[in-house]
């Protein structure tokens, strides 16, 4: 059954114990065909919207042989009574067919694809399945161990299932919230572990990067979209992929910045007259570039691609594949290169500066006593200019391409960047000028960029920068969401504070009731997700 224009669903029943749900989202709103001044309807209108992308779901039951009962109760449940076993397959497929053909152009059937990988799957028992699943995962997941105790309470052993106990079981939610008064180190190796596992699960070549919610979203509209968000959220998610030995978990997220690429040079063009490529804050599946509509401390941001770019030369960096560099790599960073290049403007003494800039989703007082949020030159923005000029000069020096006019330009353009400057009372400045801050406790720490995940700003080359981050973290304190406490217990971790990092991470083992969420005060739910609240993987990740 077609499912109307606000996504609810109404699912068919098939004979042979299977569920078929067939579905299609609504495209764009149309406007009332009363107002004499809304445009013509678009073409393939369903319900009065353009047709959206089309989806399929089958679920089909197995259950052991004798006098078992299924029932659908209300509609809504799958009842099954007086059998030994059962076993639920679920098979999924859209219409989606990449962010470069409407949804109403696709050749895609959802259907036909998921009945095929059912009747795929259906040719195995449940232990061959269970087999091809661990074999699947494991090859990733066994890469890497981490033991912080000899306890094995609770602690990981061959893989995720072994978590429990020798004398006693116990719930998580019970492990969680007994952490303030028992530090159970094998705790912490089970959510470190955890969040690989979260990886391999929704992040492998050929499907679509991780989003707010991985694959894990359960609302129809979920929180922010559950959009890719390029000022740190996304990032983010793909911070364990080198470093926990994932880097086959990584390439979803190259193929989304080539896509950003794509359209990031008509942003680029139309909205600034530059060449190259740029994507702002907030994207989608349609790898969407432009700003976001909303308030300008978070539309107005031109920086998401750049950071981005910075994991390609990390990944270069960890894996020394001079193919990845030269064919995927250097390309895309040469694009957005070319579109800082162009976006910089000469300010007093010849410092190159950005303009208009802020500093992520946060605000400053102006002069004249209003709240402000767009200024010029936000630390951030030269932390992030200074990493991708520094990455792609390097890129070119192992490619030999050194000799090229846009590294020598962006040779020349280094010791002009606007540095990152240091404010009166000892912290790191978060915008060119020391504007008051009506909110030191911000969530974001956009202005330490540089110590963690760049590589400007560190304990030997730059202790005075280190000096003014040990500062200004002490002056953002310690409570926020999820991701920003996992963000701090990094940032601490680079200036070598083990104490401040664990602090952090203490800080993460809160219970989290999801019926009784506070805003912005992190923790954990009972199945170990993340909260912001509401909940988001970026932190299982960090």
């Amino acid at each position: 059954m077609k499912s109307d224009t606000q996504g609810n669903i109404s699912p068919q029943i098939r004979m042979m114990n299977q569920i078929v749900l067939d579905g299609g989202c609504p495209g764009e709103r149309i406007p009332p065909q009363d107002n004499p001044k809304a445009p013509s309807p678009p073409k393939n209108i369903t319900n009065g919207n353009p047709k959206g992308i089309q989806y399929s779901a089958v679920l089909d039951l197995q259950i052991s042989e004798g006098a078992g009962e299924v029932q659908v109760v209300d509609g809504r449940k799958l009842r099954v009574e007086g059998c030994d076993w059962a076993v639920i397959l679920l098979t999924a497929a859209s219409s989606f067919d990449g962010p470069f053909t409407e949804p109403v152009d696709s050749k895609k059937n959802p259907m036909l694809e998921s009945s095929r990988t059912m009747d795929s799957a259906k040719r195995y028992s449940y232990s061959d399945l269970y087999a091809r699943h661990v074999d699947d995962y494991q090859a990733l997941f066994h890469r890497v161990s981490l033991q912080l105790s000899h306890s094995s309470s609770g602690s990981m052993k061959s893989d995720l299932t072994s978590t429990e106990s020798k004398d006693e079981v116990i719930t998580t939610a019970e492990r969680v919230k007994s952490f303030r008064s028992y530090e159970d180190p094998s705790l912490v190796e089970l959510l470190f572990q955890y969040g690989r596992y979260l990886l391999i699960a929704c992040s492998r070549p050929g499907i679509q990067a991780s989003n707010l919610q991985g694959i894990w979203n359960k609302d129809v509209q979920p929180a922010w979209d559950g959009a890719p968000h390029l000022n740190i959220n996304l990032q983010m998610n793909y911070w364990p992929s080198l470093s926990c030995n994932l880097k086959e978990c990584q390439e979803p997220l190259f193929d989304y910045i080539s896509s950003l690429a794509v359209n990031g040079q008509k942003t680029a063009k139309v909205n600034y007259e530059a060449r190259g490529w740029v994507a702002h804050h907030v994207s989608d599946i349609w790898a969407k570039t432009s700003p976001q509509h909303g308030l300008p401390r978070w539309a107005l941001w031109q920086m998401g691609g750049a950071w981005l770019c910075t994991h390609l030369y990390e990944h270069y960096t960890y894996t020394l594949d001079k193919d990845f560099l030269r064919n995927k790599a250097y390309p895309l960073m040469e694009g957005c290169t070319s579109f800082l290049l162009d976006w910089l403007i000469e300010g007093p003494r010849g410092i190159l500066e950005t303009n208009p800039s802020t500093s992520p989703e946060h605000m400053f007082t102006a002069p004249d006593g209003k709240p402000a949020s767009v200024s010029y030159s936000s630390t951030m923005d030269m932390q992030i200019i200074r990493e991708v000029f520094s990455a792609i000069v390097s890129a070119a020096e192992e490619l030999g391409k050194s000799d090229d006019d846009l590294i020598a330009r962006a040779r020349k353009t280094q010791p002009l960047l606007s540095p990152t400057r240091i404010a009166k009372d000892g912290s790191i400045m978060e915008w060119a000028e020391e504007f008051e801050d009506p909110e030191v406790h911000h969530r974001h720490l956009s202005h330490l960029f540089g110590l963690f995940p760049g590589h400007t700003i560190n304990v030997e080359t730059t202790p005075d920068l280190c000096e003014a981050a040990e500062k200004t973290l002490y002056k953002r304190g310690e409570e926020g969401p999820g991701w920003s406490t996992t963000w701090k217990a990094l940032l601490w971790s680079r200036l070598h504070n083990s104490e401040h990092a664990y602090r952090m991470i203490r800080h993460i083992f809160d219970l989290v009731d999801p019926d009784h969420e506070s805003d912005f005060r992190g923790g954990l739910y009972a199945n170990l997700f993340t909260a912001h609240p509401p909940f988001q993987i970026d932190a299982n990740f960090g």
